[in-house]
């Protein structure tokens, strides 16, 4: 919820900076005409179409970027469901108590990772993420894990354990691994603030290209503004997708029903 309020109010921001350098843009511009009024506007058209240019590319590859990232953990989280659920299959490789014992943690460590989960992540939060309790309880259930098929192997000494059951095992910790780290992973934050610095220039630029007419066309304005804002809202909330308005939580329930209809 924190991070909506700041996000939504960073947009709103930017929509109010950008319409006022809009303004100021085009007092400037007109101040240029009035002082020469057939050379005024010669030459900008490059610096414009630099800046505007850049600015398209910088949203775009950022959008890209972070849609990118949004559908790769979707997929991680039907990745780690599976790995999960094929783990807990094959327990049946082990002797009956064993596999009981093995089956019981498993649903523990699902129990854990989902929780893990639901913990909202953003920039300045990314350590105490793995300090989290579920994050800790499941990096220790992954070790009792390991631990216990390795010490049930060894009595029951079963080639299909060592090449099917600790190579799923394997596979299930690098996928928890691999969620843990696209969590944290977003683009550096100086990019950020090189959407916000080009929004506004491109905004004073822009007003500046509208100094020419009588009046200004605040529907022009207002959209011009409306469209930047809105884009950069959108990419930071998709980046953040356990925090904004944009979220993945709905996939957890492919995680949560992973074991739905397994065995005890």
């Amino acid at each position: 919820m924190h991070f909506i309020i700041l996000s939504g109010l960073s947009g709103v921001i930017l929509l109010l900076a950008s319409l006022a350098l809009l303004a100021v843009g085009r007092r400037i511009g007109k101040r240029r005409l009035e002082q020469d009024p057939s050379g005024g506007c010669a030459g900008h058209s490059a610096v414009e179409a630099a800046v505007f240019g850049l600015l398209g590319l910088l949203l775009a590859f950022t959008f890209s970027g972070a849609l990118t990232r949004f559908d790769e953990r979707r997929q991680l989280i039907a990745d780690e469901a599976n790995a999960i659920a094929t783990a807990y299959w094959q327990a049946d490789l082990l002797q009956p108590d064993g596999r009981s014992a093995v089956r019981g943690r498993l649903r523990q460590y699902l129990s854990a990772r989902l929780e893990a989960s639901r913990l909202p992540r953003v920039i300045a939060v990314g350590q105490e993420f793995l300090a989290a309790e579920p994050v800790k309880r499941s990096e220790a259930l992954q070790t009792e894990i390991w631990q216990s098929v390795i010490d049930l192997n060894r009595t029951q000494k079963s080639e299909s354990v060592d090449q099917v059951l600790l190579p799923s095992l394997n596979s299930m910790f690098a996928v928890a691994r691999a969620r843990n780290s696209a969590g944290r992973r977003h683009p550096p934050e100086i990019i950020y603030a090189m959407l916000f610095g080009l929004t506004l220039a491109s905004s004073l630029l822009a007003g500046y290209g509208m100094a020419a007419t009588k009046t200004p066309s605040w529907t022009h304005m207002i959209g011009f503004a409306l469209a930047l804002a809105s884009t950069v809202f959108v990419i930071s909330d998709i980046e953040f997708p356990r925090s904004g308005l944009i979220r993945v939580d709905m996939f957890d329930q492919v995680l949560a029903n992973a074991l739905s209809n397994a065995p005890q």
